[in-house]
């Protein structure tokens, strides 16, 4: 019979072994995070450019300016709120078979604010959106060459 003293000990070894199993992130997934985390620091490779995406609500609607984007690995979108609250998502469900997509934004909430992405994706077409706005058409497709 195992004694609460047993239990202690088994409960503790299973999960630092849960924990140490957990997997470690790739190095490509860990940069990607990183990234991710600090939007600010994000600046495109040597050879890779800024493409500016702007994201509205006004009497025109809630839209991506461009949304039909195309970039090369490398480069960096920056997504820069001007009017209204909206974020970007690359959803999963949206992008069947793709790997490594950016995390989904915070809600920008303040002008000026920004989403930077360091395209790193494998070459194809992925979808975007804005969630809160996305059935009034806030999409927008990234090709990545």
């Amino acid at each position: 019979m195992v004694n609460s003293m047993q239990r202690l000990w088994l409960a503790g070894t299973a999960c630092l072994l849960l924990a140490a199993c957990g997997g470690e992130k790739s190095e490509k997934a860990q940069e990607a995070a990183e990234r991710a985390e600090s939007s600010e620091e994000i600046k495109p490779a040597p050879d890779g450019k800024v493409i500016e995406v702007e994201m509205y609500s006004d009497e025109k609607g809630n839209y991506f300016k461009p949304n039909v984007i195309e970039a090369r690995k490398g480069d960096v979108i920056e997504f820069e709120l001007k009017t209204g609250v909206h974020n970007v998502n690359f959803l999963a469900d949206s992008n069947p078979g793709k790997s490594g997509l950016p995390k989904a934004s915070d809600m920008l909430q303040l002008p000026g604010q920004e989403y930077k992405i360091y395209v790193d994706f494998a070459p194809g077409k992925y979808f975007f959106q804005c969630d809160p706005h996305a059935l009034l058409g806030m999409v927008g497709w990234v090709t990545v060459k």
